[in-house]
């Protein structure tokens, strides 16, 4: 019987991480963000509203969006970040379903991961039969993130206050991953969870 899980977790938090370790042990992954730059391109579905609403200056000389100028704009402003979201939302969603679909008629998959930052209501929760979190300390993913953005420490720590609280997170989970030490014990952590999740989907 096909299982979908829902990962999701912060900035930093190692939520991708956790969808790639389980990729490696044979689920298929969705990546929300993936999904979310192919909506968001030149002649994406969200682009004109976007351009609409923020105006050509978040558009780079390339023509497509500038996504620094966009994140830097909505990340100080909730307003906007609202706004962002209800823009894009609603397209990646959709996107989402289809490519779980698409899937699910393959046969080939017993487990699809949604790999999302933002649990959205329709296109995951919706879909998930379970909700993973992932969480770490805040030093821990705001150190994570500068690594691997190039932000600086406040920019990290803007954006992470910008998303959801950790308690709003958790309060979503039906399973909690804690991910504050090394990526071995991270892998360990999730192969075991996966396991006894599938042995208990096949009882």
């Amino acid at each position: 019987m096909l299982k979908i899980i829902g990962v999701t977790g912060g900035i930093g938090s190692g939520k991708s991480s956790v969808a790639r370790i389980l990729k490696d042990l044979g689920a298929a992954v969705i990546d929300a963000d993936v999904l979310a730059k192919s909506v968001t391109t030149a002649g994406g579905r969200a682009f004109d509203e976007l351009v609409e609403y923020f105006g050509r200056e978040i558009v780079g000389d390339d023509g497509e969006l500038d996504r620094k100028k966009l994140a830097d704009a909505v990340f100080s402003d909730s307003e906007k970040l609202k706004m962002l979201n209800d823009i894009t939302h609603k397209y990646i969603a959709e996107k989402i379903h289809d490519t779980v679909e698409i899937l699910r008629s393959t046969g080939k998959w017993d487990t699809i991961v949604i790999d999302a930052p933002i649990p959205i209501e329709k296109g995951f929760a919706d879909l998930a039969d379970e909700i993973w979190v992932v969480t770490a300390e805040r030093e821990t993913r705001i150190r994570r993130a500068m690594e691997r953005s190039g932000y600086t420490y406040d920019e990290v720590s803007a954006r992470i206050d910008s998303q959801m609280s950790e308690d709003e997170y958790l309060r979503l989970a039906d399973e909690v991953i804690r991910n504050d030490d090394s990526i071995e014990e991270l892998e360990q952590a999730v192969v075991r969870l996966f396991l006894s999740r599938k042995k208990k989907w096949q009882q």
